[in-house]
C-alpha cells in the first residue's frame, strides 16, 4: 500500500470516472482530497462516497478553462488544508467527431480550452503552492490520443499538447522538487467512452468495438486501474520519475 497520510491532493474532473476513482484511492491511502468538478452535484457525490469510508474530502466547483476559477480552487484548498502536495489535472471533454474541415471553430476552441488550457492553468496555480510546501507531484491526464491519432481532431491535438506541456514543465521545475507526469488512458469504462460508444439507437458503434478488439487484453479498462497509476506516480515510490507519459491501455500501444 502507498502511504499518503496527511498529504493534500487536488483532482479536477473528479465528479465521475477516472477523477472519482483517483480521489477515492487517494483518500484510501490517507490523503485529504479536494474533489473539483464543473458539476458540483457529481463532486458532492464523490465526497459522500469518500466520507462514508471515513476519508477526508471537500467539493469545489471549478471550470478549468477559467483562470479565476482555477486560482480560486487553489486558494480554497490552501485555506482549508494549508498546502498542496498532489494534483491530478484530469478534467477533459471529447468534442464531436467531425473532420478538420467541418469542425466548428467554437467547438475546437472549447476542447482546447478545457483539455489543454485547463491543464496549463492548473499547473500555473498549483506549482507555486507546491513550492511553498516543499515540493509535490502532478499527474496530467492525456490519452492514447496524445500518442496516436485515436480520437477527434481537437481532442487529439489537445492531448498531444498535454504531453508536451507535461514534459516542458517537468524540466523547468525538477530542481524545485516538483515532479510532473502524464497518464495516457486507452478505452476506459467511463461516461466519456459511453457517450462515444453508442449511436442514437443505443447500439455500440463500430469504432469503439474495433478499439476494444485492438487492445491485446480484449476489454475496456476500469477507472480504478488508471487511478492506481496516478496514485503510484503521486507517491514517493515514483520519486525519480518525471516528464513521462504513461500509457494505461491494455497493450494497445504495443501493437
Amino acid at each position: 500500500m502507498t502511504n499518503l497520510d496527511d498529504k493534500v491532493a487536488v483532482v479536477t474532473g473528479a465528479g465521475s470516472g477516472i477523477g472519482r476513482a483517483t480521489t477515492e484511492r487517494l483518500a484510501t491511502e490517507g490523503a485529504r482530497v479536494v474533489v473539483a468538478d464543473v458539476d458540483f452535484d457529481g463532486a458532492s457525490e464523490t465526497v459522500e462516497r469518500i466520507t462514508s469510508e471515513e476519508g477526508t474530502a471537500i467539493a469545489i466547483t471549478v471550470d478549468v478553462s477559467d483562470a479565476a476559477a482555477v486560482e480560486a480552487m487553489v486558494e480554497e484548498t490552501l485555506d482549508t488544508y494549508g498546502r498542496i502536495d498532489i494534483a491530478h489535472n484530469n478534467a477533459g471533454i471529447e468534442g464531436s467527431n467531425q473532420p478538420v474541415t467541418e469542425l466548428d471553430e467554437a467547438e475546437w476552441q472549447q476542447v482546447i480550452d478545457v483539455n489543454l488550457t485547463g491543464v496549463w492553468l492548473g499547473l500555473k496555480y498549483e506549482i507555486p503552492a507546491m513550492i511553498e510546501s516543499g515540493g509535490g507531484a502532478i499527474v496530467n491526464t492525456a490519452s492514447i490520443g496524445g500518442l496516436t491519432a485515436v480520437g477527434t481532431p481537437a481532442y487529439v491535438a489537445s492531448k498531444h499538447g498535454v504531453i508536451g506541456l507535461t514534459r516542458s514543465t517537468a524540466t523547468q521545475y525538477a530542481q524545485k522538487g516538483i515532479r510532473v507526469n502524464a497518464i495516457c488512458p486507452g478505452v476506459i469504462d467511463t461516461a466519456m467512452i459511453e457517450r462515444g460508444a453508442t449511436d442514437e439507437a443505443g447500439t455500440e458503434t463500430e469504432e469503439i468495438q474495433q478499439l476494444v478488439q485492438q487492445q491485446p487484453m480484449g476489454r475496456m479498462g476500469q477507472p480504478e486501474e488508471v487511478a492506481n497509476t496516478v496514485v503510484w506516480l503521486s507517491s514517493t515510490e515514483a520519486s525519480f520519475i518525471t516528464g513521462n507519459a504513461f500509457p494505461v491501455e491494455g497493450g494497445y500501444m504495443a501493437l
